[in-house]
């Protein structure tokens, strides 16, 4: 994350770490290329190794309008580049890595003595659930109450991009911390609310809608008959494991309110069935033509936004 004096926040974010390395060493040449006045200090330059073993790179800019100490400057250089400049050092390095990896606790043993968090973000959506005790992920629930609360009415809502790197900042905050607030102002443009639920579905290792289920979804919506269909979708939606029905259930109850106020914010059930139907539902291998198969997604969508009361109402109703 880079900081400037004006504000402005940037975040550089990758588990490959001579990728890191190489930005670093980009940074720090550009400021060494800065004049004498506008040199900044190289005090706050630091590397991190997260457990995860990527790297991240945290450089606060403060200029000063004196530069630091040459000793200093020299020795915290030193500190950050002797290993990558001698290859026996790094080789040693690699040694000592190997064999700390090796004699390190499992996950599933770090996790239960609480010093890992479980990940919401990429983690099974059951997963999920069973640690919250809860069958509908709690960031899924305060994402929709968020959008509803100040996002009904915004052109575009769901179809227009947030900032890519405030919605890593967000996903981060919600892989580390218990308790999420998104009526901070860090969380205030509402596109990067709805970019990190679209985040969350789409990394779940599996899709909303299960793979096994994929085909036979595809063959309802190809149904001409109209009750049929619906039916038939409306059949198999019964058929989901728990989390997944409750989740899809509060999820499309969701996007029909967004659906009603189409005149204000231009989405209709179509557009949302464009946005949503890759992110929701996907085969488990790629096979024949993508674009049929992304017809049928929005499709699916559509109709189950269109006819949500028969998809997902009692039996009476």
């Amino acid at each position: 994350q880079i900081t400037t004096v004006s504000g402005n926040e940037f975040l550089l974010q990758s588990d490959i770490d001579f990728l890191i390395l190489d930005w670093f060493h980009a940074i720090k040449n550009a400021i060494d290329r800065l004049p004498k006045e506008q040199r900044i200090t190289s005090r706050n330059l630091e590397f991190k190794l997260r457990r995860s073993s990527s790297i991240e790179l945290l450089h606060n800019l403060d200029t000063e309008p004196k530069e630091p100490k040459p000793e200093h400057r020299k020795s915290l250089i030193f500190r950050l580049n002797y290993s990558a400049s001698d290859t026996n050092d790094r080789n040693r390095v690699k040694s000592r890595l190997k064999k700390f990896i090796s004699r390190r606790p499992s996950l599933k043993t770090l996790q239960d003595k609480g010093l890992i968090k479980d990940q919401i973000f990429g983690s099974h959506l059951h997963l999920v659930c069973e640690h919250e005790k809860s069958t509908v992920p709690q960031f899924v629930r305060l994402c929709i109450k968020a959008v509803e609360r100040r996002g009904l009415d915004v052109d575009g809502i769901y179809r227009v991009s947030g900032n890519l790197a405030t919605i890593q900042k967000l996903r981060f905050v919600v892989n580390q911390e218990e308790k999420l607030n998104l009526d901070d102002s860090q969380w205030e443009d509402i596109h990067v609310v709805t970019g990190a639920l679209k985040m969350f579905f789409r990394e779940l290792p599996e899709p909303l809608f299960p793979y096994c289920f994929f085909e036979q979804f595809v063959e309802a919506i190809k149904i001409q008959d109209n009750a049929t269909r619906i039916k038939s979708i409306r059949s198999l939606v019964k058929k989901l494991p728990r989390p997944n029905y409750d989740t899809m259930k509060i999820l499309f109850e969701h996007l029909q309110k967004i659906a009603a106020k189409e005149s204000v914010n231009l989405m209709s059930t179509q557009s949302l069935g464009i946005v949503f139907g890759p992110t929701l539902l996907r085969p488990e291998k790629e096979t024949g033509n993508m674009a049929v198969h992304m017809l049928y997604q929005n499709q699916i969508v559509e109709l189950m936004l269109s006819e949500y009361s028969k998809i997902f109402g009692s039996e009476e109703d």
